[in-house]
C-alpha cells in the first residue's frame, strides 16, 4: 500500500525535531562527509525515526539503502517520504515473507561497505549464501537477538568482519531496552486491545533489560506482575525488585496478560495453552515471532477469528479463549508506534557514530564482536545532557587527586 507523502514528511519532521543528538551528528556529517563514496545497507524497522537515521547517514555522503527487518513494523508514509529524499527503500507494511527476503537480499546486492542491522538478518545472509559478495568494512547491531547470532559466529570462528555491538552500549541498553521497550510495549498492547492494565495479573517472560522495563511499566499502571526466568541471578533480582517469580506452567494458570521478552523460541507453547486462564492476552516484544508458538496454538484451538485489528481470538475445545496480539510479532511496532522518539535519538546516534567508526577503521579491526568505543558512548551521553535539562557537578581538585590516588592504590 502506497504511503501518504505529505503525512510521511510531517512524521519525519516531528521525529527529527525531537532527536537533537542525532541532528547534531547529521550537521557534522554534512560538513565532514565521512561516508563519501561508501554504500550503507540497513535492515531496520522502517518508520519515521529510522528515516531520520538514514537521512543523517546520507548527509554524510553515503549511498543509503534501507529494508524492513519485520513485515509489520513499516510505516508506509515514512517510506514514501524517505524515498523522495533519495534513499532506496524496500519496505511495505504487511509485506509477505518473500518480499521481506527479497528486500534483505537487495541490501546485499548493493555491495555495501557498512551494514546497519537489527536482528543480524543481513549479516546472516552474508555468512550463509552470499559470502562471495561485498567489500564489507563491518556491521553494527541494534538488538540482543542480533548480538546473540553474531557471538555464535564469533565463537565458531566464522565471523567474516568486525561487528560493533551497539545493543550493549550503556547509552543503548540502559535506556532503549528498558525505557523504550517498556513504554512502547504497553503502547502496542493498549492500542491493540483498549483494555485496562490495572488489576490484571501480568506475566513477563524474561528479566533482562527489556523485561525489567516492561515489568516496571506494567506495575506502574497497576498490574500485578509475575516474572518467569531461567537464570538464577535475574530471578533473584526480579524477586528483590518486588515481583513474584515462578515457572510459566504455574503463571499461565492465573495470567490475564503474558508478555514475552526473551529472544528465545517456544516460551509460551502447547503445555501452556492447555492450561491458560480464559481470556488471556498473549503479546511478544522479542525480535522474532517465535516466542509464542503460533502454530501450536492454531493446532490446539478449535476455532479462530480476528476479533479486532491486531487481535486474533483462539477458542479451545473447553470454551476457553486466548488472544494473540500483533500475530506474535513485535507488539510495540506491530500495533504501536515503536520506541519513544527521544529514546531512539540516543540509540540511532550510537548507530551513526558506530557506522562512522567502521568507515574509518573497519579495515584494520579484527573480525570479532566489538564493544562501542567508550568515547562514542560518552559523546552521546554528553550531547544528551542539555536537551534533557541535565547539568553536572564538577569535581574539586582535591576530589580529582583523591580519586587518582585511590585508583593508584596510594590512598
Amino acid at each position: 500500500m502506497a504511503g501518504d507523502l505529505a503525512r510521511g514528511r510531517l512524521k519525519i519532521e516531528w521525529a527529527r525535531s525531537h532527536m537533537p543528538v542525532l541532528e547534531g551528528i547529521r550537521q557534522r556529517f554534512e560538513a565532514e562527509q565521512p561516508f563519501r563514496g561508501l554504500t550503507i545497507s540497513a535492515v531496520l524497522h522502517v518508520e519515521a525515526k529510522t528515516c531520520a537515521l538514514a537521512l543523517a547517514l546520507r548527509a554524510g555522503g553515503a549511498d543509503v539503502r534501507l529494508a524492513a527487518s519485520n513485515p509489520l513494523s513499516t510505516d508506509d508514509d515514512a517510506v514514501a517520504a524517505v524515498r523522495e529524499e533519495g534513499v532506496d527503500t524496500r519496505a511495505e507494511k504487511g509485506e509477505s515473507v518473500a518480499q521481506y527476503r527479497a528486500g534483505v537480499q537487495a541490501m546485499l546486492d548493493a555491495d555495501p561497505d557498512v551494514i546497519v542491522d537489527d536482528g543480524a538478518d543481513l549479516v546472516a545472509l552474508v555468512h550463509s549464501t552470499r559470502k562471495d559478495r561485498g567489500k564489507l568494512r563491518g556491521s553494527t547491531e541494534e538488538t540482543t537477538t542480533g548480538v546473540t547470532r553474531l557471538r555464535a559466529l564469533e565463537r565458531t570462528g566464522k565471523l567474516l568482519f568486525p561487528a560493533i555491538d551497539v545493543n550493549d552500549a550503556e547509552m543503548k541498553h540502559l535506556f532503549d531496552n528498558r525505557y523504550g521497550t517498556g513504554q512502547s510495549t504497553l503502547d502496542g498492547i493498549m492500542s491493540a486491545t483498549n483494555l485496562l492494565i490495572a488489576g490484571k495479573v501480568c506475566v513477563v517472560a524474561g528479566y533482562g533489560w527489556c523485561g525489567k522495563g516492561v515489568a516496571s511499566r506494567l506495575r506502574g499502571l497497576g498490574g500485578e506482575v509475575v516474572v518467569t526466568e531461567i537464570d538464577p541471578v535475574r530471578a533473584i533480582e526480579a524477586r528483590l525488585d518486588g515481583f513474584r517469580v515462578m515457572p510459566m506452567l504455574e503463571a499461565a494458570k492465573e495470567a490475564d496478560l503474558i508478555v514475552t521478552v526473551t529472544g528465545n523460541t517456544g516460551v509460551v507453547r502447547s503445555d501452556h495453552f492447555r492450561i491458560l486462564k480464559d481470556g488471556c492476552l498473549l503479546a511478544n516484544s522479542g525480535h522474532f515471532d517465535v516466542e509464542v508458538a503460533r502454530r501450536e496454538l492454531e493446532g490446539i484451538a478449535v476455532s479462530h477469528r480476528t476479533a479486532r485489528p491486531s487481535v486474533e481470538e483462539y477458542v479451545f475445545a473447553d470454551g476457553r479463549k486466548a488472544y494473540l496480539l500483533g500475530e506474535g510479532r513485535l507488539i510495540n511496532l506491530a500495533a504501536g508506534q515503536g520506541h519513544p522518539v527521544e529514546i531512539m535519538d540516543l540509540s540511532f546516534a550510537l548507530q551513526a557514530l558506530s557506522a562512522e567508526h567502521l568507515a574509518k577503521h573497519g579495515r584494520t579491526m579484527e573480525p570479532k564482536v566489538h564493544a562501542v568505543p567508550a568515547a562514542l558512548d560518552r559523546a552521546v551521553a554528553e550531547a544528551a545532557l542539555a536537551p534533557l535539562g541535565v547539568r553536572l557537578d564538577t569535581p574539586t581538585p582535591e576530589q580529582v587527586k583523591y580519586a587518582v590516588e585511590w585508583e593508584g592504590g596510594t590512598s
